[in-house]
């Protein structure tokens, strides 16, 4: 799948930094086995064949299926660059429908190449995304109402947010100001997580924030949670997603597209995601 819009190319300062604040919240779930009868469960993928389209997925036709050293199963997909690349070359981007929520929660399994390296700047690569109903089903993450951003930079874990397309919207932009055509805001773990080639569990949490429509402004009560390997890494509980412009907004599509932008890769190198699963409710780790 081709990246639609303008790629995602910021520096440190377009984002808000915000340090994330750690706590335990037991209403959030806790660690579970997964299977077919998790409550609140959208989907899961093993990527055991490359028959993703046959399974609901779309927008991209060229997937490797890995059975070298899956997380388990049979396979694993495989996203490889080669040199001076942007786009992997052995897997396209795909995207997946989800019934519309106000709550979304993501459970993937990760590996990286050795000798992993990073971009040499404060974003990219990119990997997964979060769209919702504003925009169409074919719609770019670069520029929309809200995307969600759940990735690793730096080692570290990121989930962030945009909202380019509402510059001109009544209430403007909730994601910042936009610098050089973009914004954003970020919230990454403390700690560098991804610094082997071993398999590790990333998973991520989003809640939009209500609205106060008699009062015309948003509640800053958005939610989002970020776990590596059972352990909570980030947590915020005053996020502002969206404003008053959007009170039927929901999240309603998934995004696997795997991009470093022009110039940003240090070298060839390649990552596998296995056992992924989106749902209403935290998943838990695979059993």
């Amino acid at each position: 799948m081709k990246r639609r819009n303008t790629p995602f190319l910021v520096s440190a300062l377009v984002f808000t930094l915000s340090i994330p604040m750690l706590r335990t919240d037991v209403s959030l779930g806790a660690d579970i086995a997964a299977g077919e009868n998790i409550h609140g469960l959208f989907f899961s993928e093993s990527f055991d064949d490359p028959n993703l389209a046959g399974r609901g997925w779309y927008d991209g036709n060229k997937f490797k299926i890995s059975e070298k050293d899956p997380c388990a199963g049979q396979g694993c997909i495989e996203y490889r660059w080669k040199k001076n690349s942007t786009n992997p070359i052995t897997s396209a981007g795909i995207r997946r429908l989800i019934e519309p929520t106000e709550v979304v929660c993501l459970r993937f399994y990760i590996k990286l190449s050795d000798g992993w390296g990073w971009s040499g700047r404060a974003y990219h690569p990119h990997m997964m995304h979060f769209l919702t109903t504003e925009n169409s089903r074919y719609h770019g993450p670069a520029a929309s109402h809200l995307t969600l951003y759940i990735e690793p930079v730096n080692g570290k874990l990121r989930l962030a947010a945009t909202d380019i397309q509402n510059k001109d919207a009544p209430h403007g932009l909730t994601q910042g100001p936009l610098r050089g055509g973009y914004n954003g805001k970020f919230y990454d773990s403390e700690e560098v997580l991804f610094d082997d080639a071993k398999w590790h569990c990333v998973e991520a949490m989003f809640k939009l924030n209500s609205l106060d429509m008699k009062n015309d402004k948003p509640n800053s009560d958005g939610r989002l949670r970020g776990w590596f390997d059972g352990k909570l890494v980030v947590e915020r509980n005053d996020v502002v997603f969206r404003s008053t412009d959007f009170p039927e907004m929901k999240f309603n599509q998934f995004l696997l597209t795997p991009y470093f932008g022009p110039g940003l890769l240090p070298h060839e190198q390649t990552f596998w995601i296995d056992e992924l699963a989106v749902g209403n409710q935290r998943i838990g780790r695979f059993n």
